[in-house]
């Protein structure tokens, strides 16, 4: 009768409690491995969000038109846009060829570039409208408006998590919240322990990095008696509530930050790491986050995901001469560091790395200044690497200025569909019943976009 009420899943997080304990049956554990639909490289992802739309006309899609039209208008006219816009805007940075598959990058990304034949760059990604909220959850969530499992949720739910001691899904975002805060690693209405683990990375400390790691008054053993009682309390509790899928997280994150608290003091230890790797990393925010990125999924962490900062720290809608080239230069060199740790580690292959925003930025200037740009969301560039992805390629282009996407038009939940291919999923089965449907990450679209597939 359990088994059937709330999905099937009522009681799923305290018979995994329990079961450690030895009190009751063995139920399976919702972040227990499990096989994807099919055989697949890729194992892990690790998701590098610019918050707030890095310009892809200044980054990885150069436009030498900018160049001839720069405070003039452009032939074709200026697409709706969210602020008043003018004239052309040339980019401030170079670009320069780079690899043997001569891709074009700017200096900003000059360390990163040094990968370009192991990156696959999409040019013409697009959304549906130019605001950060609904795209941050159209890109996070596959859904602008209604509230819908985040990416990272979907992907611990299909492959499960190889980490016992650690969660299954990690945000770091340093200095506090993107915009629309913890929506964009929610669970929605798949169970809460698929939900993503916030960590405030612009700390160094465990204890300010996971609140309440240590406990400071009673030592393991008291505390596995505490957690038994609790999960005795908690079992009569959830008799009556069967199918509670907050009561149902609560439960399981009792347990798992018990375990934690011996694990969790190990990862985020980078002193455990030779000096020379860190120093090829950087003794920088952006350096500690993906150092501790490759520790986790070295321990089996399944979804990790990078946050530029709190808000929207990309958003330069004035002066972005200086500011891109103040947040590039804080991801260039630990970017870089970290695609070539993960090759000297075997883990490239097996882990989806993605760079982007929730969208682009337009080439022409907002009024009045010619310094800064506009939100574009009718084209613009992420780019992904490792995990079957191939290299060294371009796919899609912007028009001659990088308005929209004009060739091999690749929208966010193509992107979806693409990286649960990437994980072994045909994204049309991976589903979850819920209202009385079978929900997906795609909606009812997406298409696998099969030229960035090695």
């Amino acid at each position: 009768m359990l088994a059937r009420c709330g999905t099937g899943l009522g009681t799923v997080g305290l018979a995994g409690v329990l079961a450690e304990a030895g009190d009751a049956p063995r139920v399976v554990d919702p972040l227990a491995v499990k096989a994807p639909h099919f055989p697949a490289k890729a194992k892990h992802v690790v998701h590098l969000f610019m918050n707030g739309g890095p310009s892809h006309v200044d980054t990885f899609d150069p436009k030498p038109l900018l160049d001839k039209y720069h405070g003039k208008p452009i032939p074709s006219g200026n697409l709706r846009t969210e602020r008043k816009t003018g004239a052309a805007m040339r980019s401030p940075f170079a670009f320069q060829k780079y690899g043997r598959s001569g891709i074009e990058v700017s200096e900003l990304f000059a360390r990163t570039a040094a990968h370009i034949d192991d990156i696959c760059v999409v040019r013409s990604v697009h959304a549906d409208v130019p605001n950060h909220e609904p795209s941050l959850l159209l890109m996070n969530c596959g859904e602008a408006r209604q509230p819908r499992p985040s990416l990272g949720s979907w992907v611990t739910y299909g492959l499960g998590s190889e980490s016992r001691n650690l969660p299954g899904f990690v945000v770091m975002c340093p200095g506090g919240y993107p915009i629309v805060t913890t929506q964009n690693w929610r669970s929605a209405f798949l169970p809460g322990v698929h939900q993503g683990t916030y960590i405030d990375s612009q700390h160094t400390r465990v204890e300010q990095l996971v609140a309440h790691i240590r406990n400071a008054d009673l030592g393991p053993d008291r505390q596995r008696e505490q957690l038994d009682l609790v999960a005795a309390l908690n079992d009569k509790h959830l008799r009556d509530r069967a199918g509670d899928p907050q009561l149902e997280a609560r439960i399981r994150t009792f347990e798992l930050a018990f375990r934690m608290q011996s694990e969790a003091a190990d990862v985020f230890d980078l002193t455990r790491e030779t000096k020379k790797v860190r120093e090829m990393y950087g003794e920088t925010v952006h350096g500690r986050q993906l150092l501790i990125a490759r520790r986790l999924i070295e321990r089996g962490v399944r979804v990790v995901q990078l946050w530029s900062g709190a808000g929207q720290p990309w958003d330069n809608h004035d002066n972005i001469s200086a500011s891109h080239k103040a947040l590039a230069g804080q991801w260039d060199r630990p970017i870089a560091a970290f695609l070539s740790d993960l090759k000297q580690r075997g883990l490239f292959d097996e882990t989806l790395v993605q760079w982007g925003g929730e969208f682009g930025r337009t080439p022409v200037a907002e009024l009045p200044a010619l310094n800064g740009r506009d939100h574009n969301h009718y084209g613009f560039t992420c780019w992904f690497a490792g995990g079957g992805v191939k290299g060294g390629t371009v796919v899609g282009a912007t028009d001659e200025f990088g308005f929209a996407a004009v060739e091999n038009k690749v929208h966010v939940h193509d992107l979806h569909a693409t990286m649960l291919h990437l994980l072994g999923f045909d994204h049309e089965k991976l589903t979850f019943r819920y209202a009385g449907r079978d929900f997906r990450l795609t909606d009812v679209h997406g298409r696998v976009v099969k030229e960035m597939i090695a």
